[in-house]
């Protein structure tokens, strides 16, 4: 309602406009008030510890009304280390929905289908950050299984299709570690040195899972697929030489290859969780990766996160965007570009479970809002492999409900999320602070803390 509302305030009345300036319907409005309230007095005290030499970036908003309720330097262009995870996961939230899920798939040359020998099988992969070697039905083991089932019984050599991410567009990363369009979440302690690694390992894998099924491999050595490129027939002409329509049947070795299995990954937020709770960097540059559409580039991701935001209607005034993981000091967030998204995901959230008719704090009350369950929970205790996160062991004992994230670079410290304030109210957050690398981490976030509780108890 409060978005509503502040729109018509915005439009002039309805007789004075023509059929071409008529206002027409956008996917999400966001209609926010701008106007900087300062600091409270508990706030700017909460904040009298932060050592000198320090940015700081703040915002906090009421996500039910709109109202701004403190805020300063929330324009400040600041690095923002892991927080950047924040916009790695929305964009793949908003691709993906909570419902989808990626792909991988095993084919066969378009002659040899249905045939129980083959001269190769080619394992084409869709970026899954989640796929396994032989864990569950997401895995090289179950794609094997469905290949021996439906008659396959020998194979020449394999292949893998690595047409979907370009690896060598990728090696700007600080993190390190090739991107390619097969992974294998086995890989995680130890990821492959390169992208030729990747391939030889993924094979390797494969052959020995296929094997495993009961389909002999002739061949240990493991191909690169060539990219498949659309035949283009010659022109066809009738007896009088008039141009015909193209014929429609296209030969068999010019159609591209033919599955003879296929899995695909569970729902989302699982992943989303296990990126977001420890902070886990290479599996968001991972999920980065996965939403990179031809020709595969790293700079193609980014768009992508971009494009994302700037549909939620998130203000990029000082916005830089470098990886996925937060790990380089080229990415630039702002405190109210944080907030801007974490309220574009509480106002229209994607739901966990059935879709109900209910309004947006209910579903984020009960629980069932799929972007904040992702986040570390505050003072749950325990390791950061559980819920709680990066922030089991941050509040404890508050009493508060804060689901947030976490940054940590050096000379950077950062927090944005959600807090439920002791009145009921939801506000969504983001404390973005920015000083010498030699600046006590541990200083900044028990400031930070400090805000969010007294924040929590003030409304």
């Amino acid at each position: 309602m409060r978005r509503v509302l502040a729109l018509l305030l915005l439009l002039p009345p309805l007789g004075a406009l023509s059929r071409a300036q008529a206002p027409q319907p956008t996917p999400a409005v966001h209609v926010r008030l701008t106007r900087s309230p300062g600091l409270g007095a508990e706030v700017r005290q909460a904040l009298s510890d932060l050592p000198q030499g320090v940015r700081l970036g703040l915002l906090v908003r009421d996500l039910d009304t709109g109202e701004v309720l403190e805020a300063r330097g929330e324009g400040l262009s600041l690095i923002p280390a892991s927080t950047v995870k924040l916009v790695t996961a929305a964009t793949v939230l908003l691709d993906r929905g909570d419902a989808g899920w990626w792909s991988t798939e095993l084919t066969v040359p378009a002659g040899e289908q249905g045939q129980a020998r083959v001269t190769h099988l080619t394992l084409r992969g869709g970026g899954d950050p989640t796929f396994s070697a032989s864990d569950g039905p997401n895995s090289l083991r179950a794609l094997a299984g469905q290949a021996h089932a439906r008659g396959l019984r020998e194979v020449g050599a394999v292949q893998l299709d690595g047409a979907r991410l370009n690896a060598a567009a990728w090696n700007g990363l600080v993190l390190g570690v090739p991107m390619t369009a097969v992974r294998l979440t086995d890989w995680s302690a130890s990821p492959p040195a390169s992208a030729a690694q990747a391939r030889a390992w993924a094979g390797a894998a494969l052959v020995r899972e296929l094997r495993r099924a009961g389909v002999r491999v002739r061949s240990d050595a493991v191909g690169t697929a060539p990219r498949f490129i659309p035949p283009v027939l010659p022109p066809r002409r009738d007896g009088q030489g008039r141009v015909l329509p193209p014929d429609s049947l296209i030969p068999v070795e010019l159609r591209p290859g033919q599955a003879v299995a296929s899995v695909r990954s569970a729902r989302p937020f699982r992943v989303l969780a296990d990126v977001l709770r420890p902070s886990d960097n290479l599996r968001s540059e991972e999920l980065l990766a996965s939403l990179a559409t031809h020709p595969g580039t790293l700079t193609r991701a980014l768009g992508r996160e971009w494009a994302a935001l700037q549909g939620l209607g998130v203000d990029m005034t000082g916005v830089a965007l470098a990886d996925g993981s937060g790990l380089s000091r080229e990415n630039r967030l702002t405190a109210r570009a944080l907030v801007d998204l974490l309220d574009a995901l509480y106002d229209v959230p994607y739901v966990r479970g059935t879709p109900r008719a209910e309004l947006p704090g209910q579903t984020y009350r009960a629980r069932r809002n799929a972007f904040a369950e992702a986040l570390p929970q505050a003072g749950t205790g325990g390791d950061r492999a559980g819920r709680g996160g990066t922030l089991a062991l941050r509040l404890q004992g508050r009493g508060l409900d804060v689901r947030a994230k976490t940054g940590t670079l050096p000379g950077v410290s950062a927090l944005a999320g959600y807090v439920t304030a002791r009145s009921g109210r939801v506000l969504g957050f983001a404390l973005l602070m920015n000083g010498p690398r030699e600046t006590p981490i541990l200083t900044l976030r028990a400031v930070q803390d400090e805000v969010v509780a007294v924040v929590a108890g003030r409304y």
